[in-house]
């Protein structure tokens, strides 16, 4: 059994103590938490399981390390602390573990990663022994392995579009929300996730490593945006109130231009309510969806729904995402040491879970 350490208990994090307690191939060997509040607590308890499993939460990032676990899911948050996620990611890699993790945007294309920060990493895999997996929390899958799959189905193809569609009224992240995405911000604040360049630092990687995938030569990735401003004052379950006149919905486009045209493109749209652009593109079905659309012939949509936490489609996005970086863990603690990226960790079935009872 592989001893694994998760390492943050958010929205990841939950979902990542379920699968790791699930996989027949892990075991979960500790639990990392910054709340004062959550030390102590057994995991089973913090992931919202019924059961408890054993394992008590711990803040001693040392002692933690200082145990070997053979891989590390970091769950932390790297959207405001990227420095300290990076070091924090550093210290589990030189301490000889895999890690997987969202948080380093970076290096979904560890190829396109910046030279300084790639060079730092496999320092600490040669001083270590560890390796390094990043994949999207949006989820990766999405913009990767699905929409590539899909491609073989194809006769030929004009345009890759990946789409992510979501109303983030029970989205349990109000930082995100509010101040990284804007939601619920007077229409003149310029949200940090939204500002020139961003998108592309976190997408970017991803429309590269599909090209490389498809054989085809980027001309450039270029961005475009639309913000729609709340028509009404709207109240949500776990982020209180979003008032009339702020922002309300966002929508934009990574696009990977390919012989002048966009030819890979990766769009979110997202609102604070289902009222607002209400001619965007919406999902299928209920609260929120991934979608990828193949352009050509013949045309093929796939829609993806998933739900988690009592039918969460937030959470079930997490969860989709967290079971592809754990899925990769036995495959990872079986090869060199390096860094990896999608395109190298193979999908498998998932063996050995199909009627197991639940944690």
């Amino acid at each position: 059994m592989i001893a694994t350490l998760v390492w943050g208990t958010g929205n990841v994090g939950r979902a990542a103590i379920r699968a790791v307690a699930a996989h027949p191939a892990l075991t979960l060997s500790g639990v990392l938490v910054h709340d004062p509040k959550k030390v102590g607590r057994d995991a089973g308890e913090l992931a919202g399981l019924d059961t408890e499993l054993g394992v008590p939460a711990t803040d001693d990032i040392d002692a933690a390390l200082a145990a070997k676990p053979r891989a590390v899911v970091y769950a932390a948050s790297g959207d405001i602390r990227p420095f300290e996620a990076f070091t924090d990611i550093l210290r589990a890699i030189r301490a000889g573990a895999v890690v997987v993790t969202p948080a380093l945007y970076a290096f979904y294309d560890h190829r396109s990663a910046p030279a300084d920060l790639r060079e730092q990493v496999e320092a600490a895999v040669a001083e270590g022994g560890g390796s390094l997996f990043v994949s999207g929390i949006d989820p990766g899958w999405g913009n990767d392995v699905l929409p590539l799959l899909m491609t073989g189905l194809a006769t030929s193809v004009d345009v890759v579009r990946c789409q992510e569609i979501f109303d983030y009224t029970t989205y349990d992240q109000p930082d995100s929300v509010r101040y990284l995405v804007g939601m619920g911000q007077p229409m003149d604040y310029q949200p940090p996730m939204l500002a020139p360049g961003v998108p592309t630092m976190v997408w970017g990687g991803q429309i590269r490593l599909m090209a490389r995938a498809l054989g085809a030569e980027l001309d450039e990735i270029v961005e475009t945006l639309d913000r729609r401003p709340l028509d009404d004052t709207i109240s949500t379950e776990r982020m209180g109130e979003f008032e009339a006149g702020t922002q309300g919905a966002v929508r934009f486009e990574v696009q990977g231009i390919i012989g002048g045209e966009p030819r890979i493109v990766i769009e979110h749209v997202t609102r604070i309510h289902g009222s607002c652009a209400p001619d965007w593109p919406t999902p299928p079905t209920g609260d929120g969806a991934h979608r990828v659309i193949l352009e050509g012939r013949p045309h093929i949509e796939v829609s993806i729904e998933a739900t988690d936490e009592g039918g969460n489609r937030s959470a079930g996005g997490n969860a989709t995402a967290v079971g592809r970086l754990v899925g990769a863990i036995d495959w990872l603690a079986a090869a060199e040491p390096g860094l990896y990226d999608a395109l190298d960790i193979p999908l498998r079935p998932a063996v050995g879970i199909l009627g197991k009872a639940k944690p």
